[in-house]
């Protein structure tokens, strides 16, 4: 078994309105050092698989087929073994 812990964010060249949004809100609250502010997404989850690549495998899939818009998103990960 191996747990997945998976980022996505959006490529650089993609404008993040929810990134300028929150930065608009530290501006409110007096901090005015914040720049360049990109929101993302942190997902976990378990496979009940008993080799490496087969999970590397199917992570892949999950995150390029369901967690992720492949248009707008990259999406890195990390593979643990749970015992």
């Amino acid at each position: 078994m191996y747990k997945a812990k998976v980022l996505i964010k959006r490529r650089p060249s993609i404008l993040d309105p929810q990134g300028k949004a929150i930065e608009k809100g530290a501006e409110h609250l007096g901090l005015k050092n914040i720049k360049n502010t990109r929101i993302g997404k942190y997902i976990e989850f378990d496979l009940d698989v008993k080799d490496k690549a087969a999970a590397e495998k199917e992570v892949k899939e999950y995150c390029s087929k369901l967690l992720s818009n492949p248009i707008m998103e990259d999406f890195d990960f990390t593979l643990e073994e749970v015992k």
